[in-house]
Order: C-alpha cells, then sequence, then structure tokens
C-alpha cells in the first residue's frame, strides 16, 4: 500500500525508543518542557490500573513535569490488544497536535510502536469466548493441533506462523472462523493503515551495555525494597487466579507471586527479575534495531549530553506553530 511523503506543513511527533532502563521517560519529560510537548506512553503494562511499582511508571512529580497520556487507562482484567492501543494512542497524538502542542510517543512495547505507527490488520473484532476454547484446546491436545486446524482452514497463513507460537495461530484460527474467510486473503484485501498526517522523528537511546544491566539490576533491587510483594499479595488477595489478569505474569509481578507461594526465596527472586530485565533489554533492542530511520543516541536519556542531542534533533525538525 503506497503513502504519500509527508510535508514540512504536518506536525511532528517524536518517538523515543530503547531498552527498558535507559531513561525514555526522563529525556521524554525535559524534550516535553523544553518544546511545549506532552507525552504519550508505549507500554503494555503500564496502561492497567493498581500496577505501580512493578511497572517503574512515572511518578506523580514527574507526571506534574508534563501531560501524560496512555497511563492507568485499563482495568487489571480488561483485554487491551496492539490494535486498541494504537487506535487511543493514535486519537491522544491527533488531539495534542490540534492543541499546538508537540506529541511525544514514548516507551518499549515494540509490537504497541508498530502497531502505532505502521497499522495492524484491520481483522473480525476479538472473541474471547472462542480465544478461551482454543486455549483450552491447545493445552489438551498440544500447539501443533492448532497449527494443525490453521493449515486446514488457511494454508498460507499456517506456513508463516511457527507451530509453537500458540498466541500468533490462535488469533489466525480466530479470524478465519469469525470472518468465515481465510486471514491470509483478508490481509491482500485490506492491508495494513499507516499513521497519516505526522513528520515522525525516532530517537533511540542505545546506552553502553553493561551500565545499563547494572542499571535494572539495581532497579529490580528498589522495586523490591519499595514494596514489590506487599503490591503483588495485594493484588492477588483482590483478583486471585483469574488468568485474564495478564499483568501478573510481567517481570517482577511474576517473580514476586513465585515468592509469595514459597516458590522461590527472595534472592531468588531477585536474581530472576534481574536476569529477566536484562533479557527483555536484550529482546527490545533487537527488535528496534529493526525500526526505521532511527537516530540513535549513545547513552542515558537522563544524561545532560543526550538531552542536548535530542534537543538539537527536535529543534532542527519542529515547526514553529502560532501560541508555542
Amino acid at each position: 500500500m503506497g503513502t504519500s511523503a509527508p510535508t514540512q506543513s504536518e506536525p511532528l511527533l517524536v518517538v523515543i525508543l530503547g531498552p527498558t532502563g535507559s531513561g525514555k521517560s526522563a529525556l521524554a519529560i525535559t524534550l516535553a518542557q523544553q518544546f511545549a510537548g506532552e507525552v504519550v506512553s508505549c507500554d503494555s503494562v503500564a496502561i492497567y490500573r493498581e500496577f505501580e511499582i512493578g511497572t517503574a511508571k512515572p511518578t506523580g512529580q514527574q507526571r506534574a513535569l508534563a501531560p501524560h497520556h496512555l497511563l492507568d487507562v485499563a482495568e487489571p482484567g480488561q483485554p487491551f490488544t496492539a490494535g486498541e492501543y494504537a487506535r487511543q494512542a493514535r486519537a491522544a497524538i491527533a488531539d495534542i497536535a490540534r492543541r499546538q502542542r508537540l506529541p511525544i510517543v514514548v516507551g518499549g512495547t515494540g509490537l504497541y510502536l508498530r502497531a502505532l505507527l505502521e497499522g495492524f490488520f484491520p481483522g473480525p473484532q476479538r472473541s474471547e469466548q472462542l480465544r478461551e476454547r482454543l486455549r483450552e484446546r491447545a493445552q489438551e491436545r498440544g500447539p501443533a493441533y492448532l497449527h494443525n486446524l490453521l493449515e486446514h482452514l488457511d494454508p498460507p497463513a499456517a506456513a508463516k506462523i511457527h507451530p509453537h507460537d500458540a498466541p500468533k495461530i490462535i488469533r489466525a484460527v480466530e479470524v478465519c472462523l469469525t470472518a468465515r474467510g481465510r486471514m491470509s486473503q483478508l490481509w491482500e484485501e485490506r492491508g495494513r493503515d499507516p499513521l497519516h498526517g505526522f513528520r515522525i522523528l525516532r530517537i533511540g537511546l542505545n546506552p553502553q551495555r553493561e551500565a545499563l544491566y547494572a542499571r535494572l539490576n539495581q532497579r529490580a533491587c528498589q522495586m523490591f525494597d519499595n514494596g514489590l510483594f506487599d503490591e503483588t499479595a495485594a493484588l492477588l488477595q483482590r483478583y486471585g487466579q483469574r488468568k485474564s489478569v495478564t499483568p501478573l505474569d510481567s517481570l517482577g509481578y511474576k517473580q514476586a507471586t513465585q515468592f509469595l507461594r514459597g516458590e522461590l526465596t527472595r534472592e531468588q527472586a531477585l536474581a530472576a527479575t534481574q536476569q529477566g530485565h536484562r533479557n527483555y533489554a536484550k529482546r527490545q533492542m533487537t527488535w528496534f534495531r529493526r525500526e526505521p530511520d532511527v537516530t540513535w543516541l549513545a547513552g542515558f536519556g537522563d544524561d545532560p549530553s543526550v538531552a542536548r542531542e535530542a534537543a538539537e534533533l527536535v529543534s532542527s525538525r519542529i515547526t514553529l506553530r502560532p501560541g508555542v
């Protein structure tokens, strides 16, 4: 699907990406203060209310420095897809630009960012009832059963999805059954819906690996010291074993839950959380390296020299607007 090139008259959209712990939020707030901007979070766990310590959300003090969007917008048990994120984020970005402010997207969830900027396949609405039945079939008979079913329903789609990638297989089968047609054919007919109407500046943070890992280790210690066990215990008491509360499976909360169940010692839970964050940072960088047109800055976002570089990039591309 062809897209027209952005023009200088279109508003600027700044995207700050990079691994967890790289200082993206700090840089976003600095740029928001300097360029009359507002921050749009791109984090698949920070969207949920009641999950605070383990998500490293911006503090109340930080949020007071610049308006923030797409934080605490979903209930813990509420399904929230990348497509839903893209819809809400696009609405927030359009509103920010309409008010002559600078939208700044910041976060590390690559799938959400791709949905926002490139669009997602506009398939049929999710059916949680159907998905749950498919999940049960996968648990009973293994992922190969669903992959074989997909090969029957949509051979081209099955050829592109790994037999063990249960989430993608379930979605593909769901689309075939609810749309009563092949997902691959629907994809050819509808395609993606990329974001239009903005000039996009992508800024990537790439701190030195050892320094990043040290910071992640320290941040995990602070989360545990600041009450992650208590917060997790309260969430477990409130929501029990409901599978729909997916944030409890995220880094930090998962290990805290294992500690509370007696499956891990405190030291083991901490070490597992630290290792998980390091692995996640590595996966994020692998993902973001595929992102097009990124200007990579060597260092953390809270480093004054990095903030100056980023500000120069924004300043060179921003269009002066009345009232700013």
